[in-house]
């Protein structure tokens, strides 16, 4: 794979979008929507965030790209944009798991 460029433009941007993905409520939230599409609500039934807290995380993903909002008469549903984000997910996921094993063994070694 040929890297992309790296423009300021780029930079500020992508900045933007990982900041987004920095809130564990908001990762929460993305996880809750892996199952589909959902109310606020429904959220806030499924991850125990307050209702004010689910809004405000749902409008930042919404401008950054990750979710997507239909409104339905006086309901707003929201759904994943699309699951790339989970595949940033899994790989930092599987960094995380990788290195904790190297803890573990280094401290089996260090005994």
């Amino acid at each position: 794979m040929v890297p992309k460029v790296m423009t300021p433009a780029l930079l500020r941007e992508l900045s933007e979008r990982f900041k987004a993905l920095g809130e564990p409520a908001r990762l929460q939230l993305l996880a809750a929507l892996r199952a589909g599409e959902q109310s606020v609500s429904d959220l806030v039934a499924s991850t125990g965030l307050g209702q004010a807290n689910v809004s405000k995380h749902l409008q930042l993903l919404c401008a950054a790209g990750f979710i997507s909002r239909r409104k339905e008469g006086t309901f707003a549903y929201y759904a994943l944009a699309d699951a790339d984000v989970f595949q940033l997910c899994d790989l930092m996921c599987g960094r995380i798991e990788a290195e904790q094993r190297e803890r573990r063994a280094a401290l089996k070694l260090a005994r």
